[in-house]
């Protein structure tokens, strides 16, 4: 499993890359569940991140065609030597055939970016009901129809519970294995911490996602580089041991 910080700005970058993140991601907590930072941020984030490096943006919740092109476009994404994922949620649609339409897209619009072409991350809410938006089932089946490059299991409420309070372990194991039936990368985040990394490390997604528990201060604290350090041994370390016999 891979670590994935998301980092305010470019201040936090090296704290969030020195304590051993191996994906940057760019997000403004103060604007929800997947809230974009402002593009000029999204640049100097950017500039800080090592090439060799793979690195996120979250683009917030999308209902039209006119936003997916706005805010796509709005980011200037330069040429890097690794992954570049482009995270887009739902909140707010309902209707599978909507979604589908609007992640497909989002891909074309990716491709049409500077080379390498971003990867599309399709976000599933499991507390989806308080999002208005469609289940997370319904989400992975779009999202592998519409061409993605993966899915992610998030929460939209950032009220102090976690995912694993929204949706079983158990569930979450099962749609990670169909994504990846499918061909998928699989993330999990959603006010994640120490404590959720057994039943994390027994779902096995490709990635885990983290603010609030890397931040001195909680989610719109500071990256903290000590605590990325832990919990990225803490996530080797209970990784090696859920690995199947």
């Amino acid at each position: 499993m891979r670590l994935l910080a998301s980092v305010r700005s470019a201040n936090e970058v090296q704290a969030a890359v020195s304590g051993g993140a191996d994906i940057i991601d760019a997000k403004e907590p103060n604007r929800g569940s997947l809230g974009a930072v402002n593009p000029e941020v999204f640049v100097q984030i950017q500039a800080r991140v090592p090439l060799d490096l793979e690195l996120s943006a979250a683009l917030g919740d999308v209902t039209s065609p006119l936003q997916v092109h706005a805010i796509m476009e709005a980011f200037g994404v330069a040429p890097r030597l690794t992954s570049m994922f482009l995270k887009l949620g739902f909140s707010a649609v309902s209707r599978p055939r909507h979604i589908r339409a609007l992640l497909e897209l989002a891909c074309s619009v990716a491709r049409e970016m500077e080379n390498p072409s971003p990867r599309v991350i399709a976000v599933a809410y499991a507390d989806h009901e308080i999002a208005g938006c469609a289940d997370p089932g319904t989400i992975w089946d779009v999202a592998g129809e519409a061409g993605v490059a993966g899915v992610l299991m998030d929460t939209w409420s950032k009220d102090g519970r976690h995912l694993f309070d929204w949706i079983e372990p158990g569930r979450v194991r099962d749609l990670v294995n169909q994504a990846r039936c499918a061909g998928l990368l699989t993330a999990l985040a959603g006010g994640l911490g120490q404590e959720q990394l057994p039943a994390v490390c027994r779902v096995d997604p490709d990635i885990v996602g983290f603010r609030g528990a890397l931040c001195q201060g909680g989610r719109e604290g500071q990256i903290n580089r000590a605590r990325v350090r832990r919990l990225k041994t803490l996530l080797e370390v209970s990784g090696s041991v859920h690995q199947p016999n």
